[in-house]
C-alpha cells in the first residue's frame, strides 16, 4: 500500500507521509531500512519477516 498511489495522495498508515505535504512512499521505506526496520516488498514477505 502506498507504493502504487498516486503522488500527493495518502492510502492508510502504510503510504502515509512522512513530514506533512512532502515525502514519498519510496523515501518513507528508505528511511525505515536505514534505521534497521525490514520492509516488505510484497504482503506475502511478511510472515518470512515476522518469523
Amino acid at each position: 500500500a502506498g507504493r502504487t498511489a498516486p503522488p500527493g495522495r495518502r492510502m492508510g498508515h502504510a503510504g502515509a507521509i512522512i513530514s506533512g505535504s512532502e515525502g514519498t512512499a519510496a523515501e518513507k521505506i528508505e528511511t525505515f531500512r536505514e534505521n534497521g526496520v525490514e520492509v516488505a516488498e510484497r504482503p506475502m514477505d511478511v510472515p518470512e519477516l515476522i518469523s
